[in-house]
Parts: C-alpha cells; structure tokens; sequence
C-alpha cells in the first residue's frame, strides 16, 4: 500500500473513531489558518447562567482557549438541555459528552466512595475541606471513577448545608428534636435527622415553599444561595451556620475522550480546569456573602450554634453498616491538617 493510500486510510479511521463518540466533541477548521482542526468539546450541566458554577465554566472556556492558542475550546450546555444530571453522567460513561458538572451526591449511585461526603461532618471546617481536597486523599477521591470512564478534573464549590426554621431557632442540636425537617432524598440525610432526634421528610424543591408556608415542615437545609433564590427566606427567620455536610461538584471527562487526546491539549484543559475552580470559589464565596446579609437585611436572624452538640449527635452514623465502605476514606480525612 502506498503512502497515500495509508493516510487516506489513517483519517477515515480517525473519522470513525471520532464519529463513534457521538458529538461528544467535534474537530471544526481552524479560524485563523494554521494546521489541524480545532477541538470543540461539550459540556452538559443543569444549573442555570447566572449561577457561580457555569461562570467558573465559562472562564474554563475562556482559559483552555487561551492555553491552547485557540487549537481547542468548550461548548457549554446549561440548564439541563442535554439531560439531568444522571442522564449526563451517563452520556460521559458512554463517551456520547465530553464533560458534565456534577453534584457528589448523584455520583454516589456509580463511585460508592463519594458517599463519605455525605457523612455529617466529615470535615472541621472549610479550610479543612479544602486542605482535604488538594491533597492525596481529595485527588484519590477525584480519580477513583477511572474504570466507569469517568477522569475527575476539579472540585467545584457548592457550599456547606446550614439549617433554616420558620419558628424555632436551632442553637443546638436539642433544638432539632421533635422538628419535621425537609431532607434531600438521600439515606445520609435521613440518618442525621433522625441522629439528631427530628423527623426526616424528603419534599421535593418545588414543594417546600408551600410546605414551610402551612406548617407540613418545621424546617429544612441547604447552603445560603439556595435559601435566598428560594424566596425561603420570606417564611424561615432563623438561619444556622451549622455546616453538617459538605458535597462539591465534580468537573469530569469521559476518558474514551481524554485518552484520544494530544498530550499538550490534555495538559491545556488540566490547567484550565484547576484555575477555573480558584476563579468558582471566589463567585460563590462572594454570592454566599451577599446571600447571609440580604438574609438579614430580610429580617433573618443568622445563628452561630453549638457544634459539637451536634458533631456528638451524628457519631454514631459511621458506626452503621451502611457507611462500613467509606469508614477508612473517613479516617484519612480526618488526618488531614
């Protein structure tokens, strides 16, 4: 076979290859002239625009293009118009998208280790958290849906969950006892109710303004953002800072799309993912700042409560069978300085 039968062939294999991936990037001419083709990755989340995530996103964008002197950029989905959250996660597993933002909490069902970010208190505090997760144990943690095709890139901020009540004022966890408190869907978060002696009720998002309003929930928890875009914050005067859970999202790749992809291109979107989660947590510490005083300036009283109260409350969570797979993840994390 001649050589230029051999390349012909050589790029119509690589078309088919890239066809195989089903959009999940495509390779457009190149704008300004030059060699090659530039790489155009998608990105599916279901936040909305204005949220600090997608903006972190869009600087990821802005950088990798930067980086890779415009041989590669990201063409970011919002709003769940590729799918959900699970629906994009599998469309990565898949390689049919390149990328997705994705809460820790969904990625549970797929890498059991992300369900030690569930624990209540796992970590101390936000430095602790963020000392964790730049550190052999948070990259571990990141990479370990390697084999489901899934590389972790970055963490993103989505804050701590804090509760809110319409009538009583949680200032320890006695206070909690005998509330009806709304809870995520989640095993972990029914258990720290109950730990802590109140009455888990896992209401939908769209339904617990109306819940808090008429009294069917006492309370509920989320992080300052979410309190406030709610409008819960008209029916809920009390805030605690009780920082019980910290679950980040996750920047991921399809490995069946990073594996294919040229060593300087990898590097290129490595960095821009790192330096996008710098830029993220900024948005979000500035929104959660604004947030806690629009709070007060709504008349929410913001409550700094007994931590430990509640730190003994919960201990015993990990001791059950359920949590017996995240036991020795939970321990290096608390080695962690």
């Amino acid at each position: 076979m001649d050589k230029t039968k051999s390349s012909f062939l050589a790029g119509l294999m690589t078309g088919v290859l890239l066809a195989c991936v089903l959009g999940a990037f495509v390779i457009k001419p190149r704008e300004k002239g030059g060699a090659g083709g530039k790489i155009v990755f998608k990105l599916g989340h279901g936040l909305d625009e204005s949220h600090p995530v997608h903006q972190g996103m869009l600087f990821m964008k802005q950088r990798l293009e930067e980086l890779s002197d415009g041989r590669a950029t990201i063409d970011v989905y919002s709003g769940g118009v590729l799918g959900g959250e699970v629906d994009c996660l599998e469309q990565v597993q898949k390689g049919e998208l390149a990328m997705t933002k994705v809460s820790t909490g969904a990625i549970e069902a797929f890498i059991p280790e992300m369900k030690v970010f569930s624990v209540p208190f796992a970590f101390r505090n936000a430095e602790h958290f963020w000392n964790t997760m730049h550190s052999p144990v948070g990259e571990k943690i990141l990479q370990s849906g390697m084999a489901l095709n899934f590389k972790g890139l970055c963490y993103y901020d989505s804050g701590d969950r804090n509760f809110y009540s319409t009538k009583v004022a949680i200032r320890s966890v006695d206070d909690v006892k005998g509330l009806k408190v709304r809870v995520m869907n989640s095993r972990s978060a029914m258990d720290m109710i109950k730990a802590m002696g109140g009455s888990p009720c896992p209401i939908n998002w769209g339904e617990l303004y109306t819940a808090l309003s008429q009294g069917v929930v006492d309370a509920a928890e989320n992080n300052p953002p979410s309190f406030i875009t709610s409008k819960h914050s008209e029916v809920c005067k009390y805030f605690t800072l009780s920082g019980h859970q910290r679950i980040p999202d996750m920047v991921i790749v399809s490995t069946k799309v990073w594996d294919g992809l040229p060593m300087d291109i990898r590097v290129a979107l490595q960095t821009a993912a790192s330096e996008s989660e710098i830029f993220q947590r900024k948005l979000w510490k500035e929104k959660t700042d604004e947030c806690l005083k629009e709070a007060q300036a709504a008349g929410v009283e913001i409550i700094t409560p007994d931590i430990e109260s509640f730190r003994e409350a919960c201990a015993p969570i990990l001791k059950m069978e359920e949590y017996a797979d995240v036991r020795a993840l939970y321990a290096e994390i608390q080695e962690v300085k």
